[in-house]
């Protein structure tokens, strides 16, 4: 999972070698913290968290056959 946030964060910003997803692993969770250059946050989360909303909805559908729940998080 933390490569596809990974491939689909780096597409959509314009310094991709600013993305970095950090993996946190508990018992019935699996947290993606999500990181990119300030002056592209606006295009991760895109007007009113559409894209935002994107990313976890592709990134949780991909994750179900894990049968963990996938959090990811957009963090500055």
């Amino acid at each position: 999972m933390k490569e596809l946030l990974e491939v689909i964060a780096k597409r959509l910003v314009e310094h991709p070698e600013q993305v970095v997803v950090a993996e946190t692993n508990n018992e019935r969770a699996l947290i993606l913290e999500l990181k990119v250059a300030p002056e592209d946050m606006g295009k991760v989360i895109g007007k009113q968290g559409r894209i935002a909303k994107a990313i976890r909805t592709v990134v949780k559908a991909a994750g179900i056959h894990e049968d963990k729940k996938i959090i990811v998080e957009i963090v500055q």
